[in-house]
């Protein structure tokens, strides 16, 4: 029997994703390497990376990445149908040494965008890369969309959040899927007992003294007053303890999304293994947390080797 097609599928999830280092760190240190890589959003962004061969680059970067080198790549524009224009990040990324186009990688290589026009699920096989990647990251809310190939692509996680899919169409015999959207509900937007209410209500620490900040709120506050200016008719952290804020409903209203479609899709098309890094203490927009997400992703990939070697094993 001929040695199967491993497609390794990344999901979406925001600054969850630097898990996805820790995972495929933790494969292919097993001698587990897949042939195919699938991914969404932020999934989409370290699956081109690795196919690149530059994963060494983006993980030296993260793990130096704190939260004022994160803030630095925030280019607001707030007439762009999102908060962020992503002109720098397109930039950040030219600067890794990725290929220029998906069919230059060594790799087979898809990611997932939306069309917001239409809603329809986008599969990005060829042409730019740095550009698919930035309309699979395309978080609404937070980035503009992009327009490729006369279509205006927002995150794939609207959609299609773990791919699977797209990983079995491109030919995958085994798909390894990578699930960052396991158990993220259920978590209060606000301080609801007495403790929580009194530590609310403590003076805010400048960030210098608190020594970072807790969130990207904190680095939103850290953007130059000029540009926070642009956003004061928006409500972005809460006009008191208990209310929360632009950021607050807008992560939890993406959790909730993402949770229902990864379910409904997962259940429909199951992948051979699941990897479920347990990452639900990282927000969203904790960047700056890159370590914490590689070592649990290394973790969960480290819990379900065994069975992804016996499931092969059988395959052989």
């Amino acid at each position: 029997m001929s040695k199967p097609v491993i497609a390794l599928a990344l999901g979406s999830g925001a600054a969850r994703g630097w898990a996805h280092i820790g995972v495929i760190d933790a494969l292919v240190e097993a001698g587990i390497k897949p042939d195919i890589v699938c991914g969404t959003s932020m999934g989409a962004l370290v699956g081109a990376v690795y196919a690149s061969g530059q994963l060494d680059k983006l993980r030296d970067w993260a793990i130096g990445a704190d939260w004022r080198v994160v803030a630095s790549m925030v280019d607001v524009g707030l007439l762009a149908g999102g908060l962020v224009d992503g002109v720098r990040i397109v930039n950040w990324l030219g600067g890794l040494g990725l290929s220029e186009t998906i069919e230059d990688l060594p790799i087979p290589f898809g990611a997932v965008a939306t069309d917001i026009s239409s809603g329809r699920e986008i599969w990005l096989r060829n042409g730019p890369l740095t550009q698919a990647i930035r309309a699979s990251i395309g978080m609404p809310g937070v980035f503009s969309p992009v327009k490729l190939d006369g279509r205006w692509l927002s995150d794939g996680g609207l959609v299609n959040p773990v791919p699977v899919s797209l990983a079995r169409a491109m030919g995958a015999d085994f798909i390894i899927a990578v699930n960052l959207n396991e158990d993220l509900l259920g978590r209060r937007l606000v301080a609801e007992d007495a403790a929580d209410d009194a530590a609310a209500a403590e003076p805010e620490l400048p960030l210098a003294a608190a020594g970072g900040p807790a969130s990207f709120i904190d680095m939103v506050r850290a953007i130059p007053a000029s540009v926070q200016a642009r956003m004061a008719t928006f409500n972005f952290f809460g006009s008191t303890p208990a209310t929360p804020g632009y950021f607050d409903v807008l992560a939890n209203a993406i959790d909730i999304m993402q949770d229902h479609i990864t379910r409904s899709r997962l259940a429909g098309e199951p992948p051979h293994v699941l990897v479920l890094p347990r990452v639900v203490d990282i927000a969203i927009m904790d960047f700056h947390r890159a370590e914490d997400a590689m070592a649990e992703g290394r973790a969960a990939a480290e819990r379900v080797i065994p069975i992804i070697e016996a499931k092969l094993a059988r395959r052989a």
